[in-house]
């Protein structure tokens, strides 16, 4: 359990050979190369910024590949479901790699996926509109008039429109006021599709009344022949336009064929695009580039062995810059490794800090197993947990976590008597006495024990944060902070759970001691300022105590938890063994149907509160270890060791 140590390096190298000496780099992932606003060196020397070229060719590949991808997956049914979501990558060889980014024809793919997509999009449009038009023309059917002879006299005029059918009376009755008349010619979602004539220095006061009973024109511009007539073009056109989308289907389908090719392609244009901005971006003369950055304490010999193979370049440790922020990378050992995930989501610790995992992950464990109590629960985590890793790829660091938390569920679920909640006791009464042998307490029978237990783990934890934070600061030889920011706090904060809990004159001896690091704290907890600034400074820390009875209480989350995931799983079972009865007395279902039906309730609601209530064990230790853990010694505000690496995000080569 470390923060890796890091060397700050200095590689020289000429513009002939940068590109393959970045590539190399790039595939051994040792070295993170700082730009020229980071470079300490383009600071020293502001002449050698970098010139910040933009790779627009590779960009614009990218954006052309990514998005016909994107396209092809739609019609891939390898693609779709949970099944493509934890298989990941594709896994390829070298020589199919190689092939693949070799072959100058697949660009064509792209540019077929392109128009096919468009014409798809196009044909989309048309397809809605026409069936538009089809659906406004189905109440004119009736109408026999050629739609272009409407409205072609110069002393009348006739329009063409919708009218509710509640107002179709009022709208003929003052039509036929004002000199002109309606003709009904179907109707359609209760509105009457009507021609209205008249004269046409009527028009004015019959468009003013239609509106206010609204009337809606229908457009007949640019058609010709009757209703019926054109209903039948429009579905011949609807006819062919859906033949046509459905052969670029079609044709899609057989581009997927090339869809491997395409997201290999695209994996190694990503690769060769990062390399071309870290090169573009670099400080630089006229002839050399030059690439500042960090590297692992432990891999600096292999980056000398990469550098050395190129004879106009060189490799040179320097020193860190005042107050440069130095990038920091954690290692663990196996057992504690995926509990990073936990330490990664809260942020990365300082280089000069201390790397909490080791720590945080025989808490996590206890408190995950703490909030599911139940060993049949935990076996049911480590089976799902088992298919999701043997299925998917890529980081299963939060998988091994779950596992290990699983295997400590099964230890807190036997010591409190929790097999699926009582199922034992309701299905399988011959095992009780093996279960009452391996039970410590019962949480339903005795919860002023789990009470009493959570607040001791809570205050176990906290205690073990300011150690922590104590010893580090011995360690970075600042006495001063270590005696009157930690071990004053941890003195006086025991001294008065002895003077509470023990009682008597031990208590009250406890209870006079406490006020000697209490005085400390008052005087010197804050180093800074006026006496009376630090004082008053002193009396806010000296407040802290109740904060410190605040976190403490926080942990009764663990018993809460606990205690309803036991009750949800007693209510399981209890639903499941009275349901049979229920429907063979009063409904007359066969009690054999029951019993299935008791099955499945038994198998959904063990699952679903196995699920929910892990969610819940999660979340709730998660917010244990940020915001009560980790404020006594750990600030998660440092600077992630990011190499310069390949970084596949659609395939796997193996073997790299």
């Amino acid at each position: 359990m470390a923060i890796v140590q890091m060397k700050k390096v200095l590689i020289a190298s000429h513009r002939s050979e940068v590109t393959q000496l970045l590539e190399d780099l790039q595939a051994a992932g040792l070295c993170q190369i700082l730009n020229a606003e980071e470079a300490q060196i383009a600071k020293d020397w502001p002449e050698l910024g970098g010139a910040i070229e933009q790779p627009r060719d590779i960009e614009e590949l990218l954006g052309r590949l990514s998005k016909s991808i994107r396209f092809l997956e739609g019609f891939c049914e390898k693609s779709k479901g949970l099944a493509s979501i934890l298989s990941g990558r594709c896994v390829i060889d070298e020589q199919s790699y190689r092939k693949a980014i070799s072959n100058k024809e697949i660009l064509e793919i792209v540019s077929q996926c392109e128009q096919t997509e468009s014409q798809i999009d196009k044909l989309r449009v048309d397809i809605e509109n026409l069936e538009e038009t089809l659906h406004k023309l189905q109440p004119w059917h009736n109408l026999e008039v050629p739609v272009e002879e409407l409205g072609g006299l110069s002393r009348t005029f006739s329009l063409a429109g919708m009218i509710p059918t509640q107002h179709i009376a009022q709208a003929e009755q003052q039509t036929v006021e004002l000199g002109g008349a309606i003709q009904r010619v179907g109707i359609s979602n209760n509105q009457y599709a009507c021609i209205i004539v008249g004269r046409k220095d009527e028009l004015p006061e019959l468009q003013k009344m239609l509106r206010s009973l609204d009337f809606e024109v229908f457009s007949f511009e640019s058609m010709a022949g009757t209703a019926a007539q054109l209903s039948t073009q429009t579905k011949n056109k609807l006819d062919q336009a859906v033949k046509q989308l459905n052969q670029n289907f079609q044709k899609a389908t057989e581009l997927t064929e090339s869809l491997l090719e395409l997201k290999i392609l695209h994996d190694h244009y990503s690769n060769l695009l990062s390399r071309e901005q870290t090169k573009g971006t670099a400080p630089a003369t006229e002839q050399t580039v030059i690439l500042e950055g960090w590297v692992k304490r432990k891999d600096y010999p292999q980056l000398e062995k990469v550098v050395s193979e190129f004879g106009a370049s060189s490799l040179s440790e320097i020193e860190a810059g005042e107050d440069e922020e130095i990038p920091v990378e954690i290692e663990n050992n196996r057992a504690f490794r995926p509990f990073e995930v936990v330490t990664r989501l809260y942020g990365m610790p300082q280089h000069y800090n201390v790397d909490p995992t080791a720590f945080l992950a025989p808490f996590f464990a206890l408190f995950f197993a703490l909030c599911l109590t139940d060993a049949g629960y935990g076996l049911l985590l480590i089976a799902l947990i088992a298919v999701f890793i043997k299925k998917m790829q890529g980081d299963k660091k939060l998988m091994w976590m779950l596992g290990f938390c699983g295997v400590f569920t099964i230890f807190a679920g036997a010591l409190t008597g929790g097999w699926f909640g009582d199922a034992v006791q309701q299905f399988i009464p011959a095992l009780s006495p093996f279960r009452e042998k391996m039970m410590w307490f019962d949480p339903l029978e005795n919860p002023m024990f789990f009470f009493k237990l959570s607040l001791s783990l809570g205050y176990i934890q906290i205690l073990t944060g300011l150690f922590i934070a104590f010893f580090h600061n011995i360690r970075q030889k600042d006495y001063a902070a270590a005696a009157f920011d930690q071990l004053t706090w941890l003195v006086m904060l025991n001294l008065i759970v002895i003077c509470i809990f023990v009682g008597g004159k031990a208590g009250r001896i406890s209870g006079l001691m406490a006020l000697f690091p209490a005085i400390l704290i008052l005087l010197f907890s804050h180093h800074q300022g006026s006496w009376g600034g630090r004082i008053g400074m002193g009396l806010y820390n000296l407040f802290s105590a109740v904060f410190y009875m605040g976190d403490v209480l926080s942990y009764l989350r663990l018993m809460a938890l606990g205690m309803v995931t036991a009750g949800m799983a007693m209510a399981t079972n209890i639903i499941a063994k009275i349901i049979p009865d229920i429907l063979s007395t009063a409904i007359g279902i066969p009690y054999s149907i029951g019993v299935v039906v008791a099955i499945v309730i038994l198998i959904g609601g063990h699952t679903f509160n196995m699920l929910f209530s892990a969610l819940s064990a999660f979340v709730h230790t998660l917010r244990l270890q940020y915001a009560e853990f980790f404020p006594k010694f750990f600030e998660g505000d440092g600077k992630l060791f990011e190499p310069l690496s390949k970084q596949y995000r659609h395939i796997y080569i193996k073997g790299s």
